[in-house]
């Protein structure tokens, strides 16, 4: 004992989970940041895949993980007028960005870039998070019903 008399001894906790709110706003920037990937995958005229990894298991009962392939909707489209609308969704519920209006109007596909990275900002700052939170109710209530 007299070896650990010159040390400070403390008594400490670590935290091990996130909060939900923490945690829904880490989900939505990382689909934010697919989103990204997927638009400036447009505009380098290239085709943007995500790949998920799985573990599956073969005649004899030997799990091997193999690499597949995820579809990436993308969460804008073009209007009548030319320019392109982008919502931001939360899973399937697109989210309210203020209290009149759900989506960003782009003239181009690098403005639908900048107002994504603009959105990743005020998801970050934690900006969205009662909508974040409405949207995710919502979602919820789908699966109990």
């Amino acid at each position: 004992m007299a070896a650990l008399q010159g040390l400070k001894l403390i008594t400490a906790k670590r935290k091990t989970a996130l909060s939900p709110i923490q945690h829904r706003r880490n989900k939505l920037m990382g689909r934010i940041d697919e989103q990204i990937d997927l638009a400036q995958a447009t505009l380098e005229q290239r085709i943007y895949v995500k790949q998920r990894h799985r573990s599956v298991k073969d005649e004899q009962g030997i799990r091997s993980t193999v690499a597949t392939q995820v579809r990436v909707k993308q969460w804008w489209f073009e209007q009548e007028g030319g320019k392109l609308a982008l919502f931001i969704r939360y899973g399937s519920k697109i989210i309210a960005l203020s209290a009149k209006s759900n989506a960003v109007e782009c003239a181009a596909l690098t403005d639908v870039l900048q107002a994504l990275k603009v959105v990743k900002a005020a998801v970050e700052a934690g900006e969205l998070d009662a909508q974040i939170t409405a949207a995710s109710e919502k979602l919820r209530e789908g699966f109990t019903s």
